[in-house]
């Protein structure tokens, strides 16, 4: 399931109603990929970004945890639903003003 991602200032009002299921089908079809996504099933696309603590290993543990929550909270089918990990360097994250790697101590 590919993930197309559009934001805009376009009024909710003024897009029209099919406009998911035709840019479904438009990704699909450009990247050669099977149409699993974009019906009226629901469906995720998860990011879990961390400064470490992300892996190989951790990581299917992390999406154990994390599609059995979506799942029971949303009601996503788990073959609905993928989970991004993006392990984050320090500087690469903002808080409170500054970044992480700041309050890390550099």
């Amino acid at each position: 399931m590919p993930h197309l991602k559009i934001e805009t200032n376009v009024p909710r009002e003024k897009i029209p109603a099919d406009l998911v299921k035709t840019l479904c089908q438009v990704v699909a079809t450009t990247l050669g990929k099977p149409l699993n996504g974009g019906g009226d099933e629901p469906s995720a696309q998860v990011t879990l970004m961390s400064i470490g603590q992300l892996g190989q290993k951790e990581n299917i543990k992390h999406a154990k945890v994390v599609f059995e929550a979506v799942s029971k909270g949303l009601g996503v089918d788990p073959g609905k639903m993928y989970v991004h990990f993006q392990d984050a360097k320090s500087q690469d994250v903002g808080y409170n003003g500054t970044t992480f790697y700041e309050i890390f101590g550099g």
